[in-house]
């Protein structure tokens, strides 16, 4: 059964959260503008960057071979990415030849849920009921039940059998034919797929001892359950319960790959740009330069419009926070603030998008003159265009009608 808390806020607190979200209002709407401007310029410095390179590199060939006529340039290259390593995990010892050899932890656990709902009370008051429940799930990390809300669930038994962190191993030594992978493009190297276990007979037998140390269980059950790629610790993996463990493994392996990157010697670094921006890319299979760069570019794009819509969204959520007072002000009487509300939010709206249009355009003047210009022009005619639309219905509004004379006093 769901439990319920039910909280009350006074006029006056509302009020002075009210105020205090004013100067945050301020902050975020300079967060917004600042974050709005920096990303146009990083936008279009990366665009550059990207076409400068597109017209500047050259393909590598034959990667088993050094190609000391290219130290310094910008290449393509496609070949095989491979180590000698064989990569461990620490603690189940667990191994393989990988690129990379990931460990993730889940624990079942008992979880706490909410759900609030807010009214506003007449006299400016707010009441809040939260709703509590409760459900049993594999989660990331152990959960402390002494933090539950619920009387019944507060304390619960929430061990676990076993603890431990995820962990991501990754090899030193990659090779590409002729030449070495540095850090940078290793890490970009994420195509996991599931690394089946063995576990060491003497390990398994280790930790079956200490789990019925622990745990006052029939020595005849077993506590460790290795299958393909999971380790499960608990009694049934079928069936699990609260304080099991699940521990999950995945590797790298070494593959085909395609690059674009600048040769130094015999390894590779960062292509750094006259404006700084920089390029260091890896895709999984034998993938053509063109497309490599066209993929670029469409993350530079989506990035942009990401933060285009964050920096309005926290401009937005600015003048919300500095206009909400009035809100709050009329919070006496719930129906007026609820009109209110809609339109500050309606305000809010159109300033963030005009501020938004207008900060981009002033991006744009600096670093694309036309579109710049245009843009701003956009924004203008906007502002002009919501002004004529006030004007007009406040013409359009009907005049208030003359008094009639009173008797005995006629009108001059």
């Amino acid at each position: 059964m769901a439990y319920q808390k039910v909280t009350t806020t006074s006029y006056g607190s509302r009020l002075k959260n009210s105020l205090g979200g004013v100067g945050m209002g301020f902050l975020m709407i300079i967060a917004g503008i600042v974050l709005l401007f920096w990303n146009e310029g990083r936008t279009v410095k990366t665009t550059r960057m990207l076409k400068g390179a597109q017209k500047e590199y050259v393909e590598l060939g034959d990667v088993a071979q050094l190609h000391s006529d290219l130290d310094g340039k910008l290449v393509h290259a496609t070949g095989l990415a491979t180590t000698d390593e064989v990569l461990r995990d620490n603690y189940f010892g667990v191994g393989a030849n990988a690129i990379k050899l990931a460990r993730k932890v889940e624990y079942f656990q008992w979880v706490e849920h909410q759900s609030s709902q807010t009214r506003d009370k007449v006299g400016g008051g707010q009441e809040t009921v939260t709703t509590y429940t409760y459900s049993k799930e594999w989660t990331g990390s152990p959960v402390n039940s002494s933090t539950f809300e619920d009387p019944e669930y507060k304390g619960i038994s929430n061990t676990v059998l076993l603890q431990l962190d995820d962990e991501n191993v990754q090899a030193q030594n990659v090779r590409f034919g002729a030449y070495r992978f540095p850090e940078g493009l290793v890490g970009q190297m994420n195509k996991r797929v599931p690394l089946n276990v063995e576990l060491d007979p003497e390990f398994a037998a280790y930790m079956e001892k200490q789990m019925h140390s622990n745990w006052d269980v029939a020595e005849s059950e077993s506590f460790v359950h290795p299958s393909n790629n999971v380790i499960y610790v608990g009694l049934d993996p079928n069936n699990p319960r609260v304080g099991d463990v699940r521990v999950t493994f995945e590797k790298v392996n070494p593959g085909e790959v395609s690059i674009l990157a600048n040769v130094i010697g015999d390894t590779f670094e960062k292509y750094t740009a006259k404006n700084g921006k920089t390029l260091l890319a890896l895709t999984d299979g034998s993938v053509s330069a063109d497309s490599m760069f066209e993929s670029e570019h469409k993350s530079n794009k989506m990035m942009a419009w990401v933060l285009r819509l964050l920096g309005i969204l926290l401009i937005y959520l600015g003048f919300k926070n500095i206009f909400d007072i009035l809100v709050t002000l009329l919070k006496v009487l719930p129906f007026l603030s609820n009109i209110a509300n809609m339109g500050v939010n309606l305000v809010c709206g159109v300033l963030a998008f005009v501020i938004g249009l207008v900060v981009i355009a002033i991006a744009w003047i600096v670093y694309r003159p036309v579109l710049g210009i245009i843009l701003l022009a956009a924004a203008g005619a906007l502002i002009f265009f919501l002004a004529k639309k006030n004007k007009e219905k406040a013409a359009a509004a009907p005049a208030e009608p003359e008094l009639p004379a009173e008797p005995g006093n006629p009108a001059q």
